[in-house]
């Protein structure tokens, strides 16, 4: 009968369950500024008189969805740029899409070099295949570039370690916006990509940048999940900076991903992992590949 019910549901109706279901794509930050779901994944779109400006693309065949969300917002209609924080799919996955559509594409450099090659994965003995040249960013920087567009100033810069090789930050500074993809994590498991160069003192070492550059206004976007206050992102910063020390101390004695979890050193905190294993094999990974970083005692 419900179906029947739906079926048979007037235009009106219809009209007013797909503008509900709009909206919960769509959270609104500014007038010009809003989070549009991509599929789990957060796409940040500011709207300018050119179209969208839009920061990372969601996950791969999603793109129906957020192509919905995205009309939804002024001048929805057209993409001009979309920026990656980094190369995962899950910021990069409809960018082929919006490239073939006449959006430009930006990233940093090195997320450009992960997306253009084949690397290998070890923990699944396998070769990640290079993306199609048609998702590459054909626009990067090194280290920080500034754009001016319709009077909002947007500040990019490299987060060296942090989550991935390649990881960069998006600031809407007027607006007090900072789009950090998933150098913070107040769903999933921070997660260290440590076969592109990530480790857990980059990750801290970028946290604590993004806190300096931030006022304590600032809204933070993670990569997945809701938005975040100063307070909560640095709530986050301090747990990671407990996880850092406790793990500077297993390195140094030695010890594997097995001994770190068999010694607590997730114990205690403010949350729990779903696969505390995944990440302290990526972690102490990581470590090893920075020990010239670690204290002067590392055997």
């Amino acid at each position: 009968m419900t179906g029947m019910i739906a079926l048979w549901a007037s235009p009106k109706a219809r009209a007013a369950g797909q503008s509900q279901q709009a909206a919960a794509r769509v959270r609104r930050l500014t007038d010009k500024l809003a989070v549009v779901d991509g599929g789990g994944a957060n796409v940040v779109a500011f709207s300018t008189g050119d179209g969208l400006f839009l920061v990372d693309s969601g996950v791969p065949g999603y793109g129906d969805e957020l192509l919905a969300g995205l009309k939804e917002l002024p001048h929805g209609s057209k993409v001009h740029t979309v920026f990656n924080t980094h190369h995962h799919l899950e910021q990069t996955g409809n960018n082929e899409l919006f490239a073939a559509a006449g959006a430009k594409i930006m990233a940093h450099d090195r997320t450009l070099q992960w997306m253009a090659h084949d690397y290998w994965i070890p923990e699944e003995s396998r070769y990640q295949k290079a993306r199609p040249k048609a998702a590459w960013p054909i626009q990067t920087f090194f280290n920080k570039e500034t754009l001016k567009i319709d009077g909002e100033q947007i500040d990019c810069g490299y987060l060296l370690g942090a989550h991935t090789g390649g990881d960069a930050y998006v600031y809407f500074k007027d607006s007090d916006v900072l789009v950090v993809g998933d150098v913070a994590s107040p769903l999933k498991d921070p997660e260290l990509d440590w076969i592109t160069g990530a480790w857990i003192g980059g990750r801290v070492d970028a946290m604590d940048l993004l806190l300096k550059i931030s006022t304590d206004k600032t809204r933070f976007i993670p990569g997945t999940g809701p938005v975040m206050t100063h307070a909560e992102f640095k709530e986050e910063r301090d747990m990671m900076e407990t996880v850092r020390q406790r793990l500077f101390k297993q390195v140094r004695a030695g010890d594997g991903p097995k001994d770190m979890l068999e010694g607590g050193v997730l114990n205690g905190l403010l949350r729990t992992w779903k696969d505390p294993y995944k990440f302290l094999y990526a972690a102490a990974k990581g470590l090893w590949g920075n020990h010239n970083k670690l204290d002067p005692d590392v055997v």
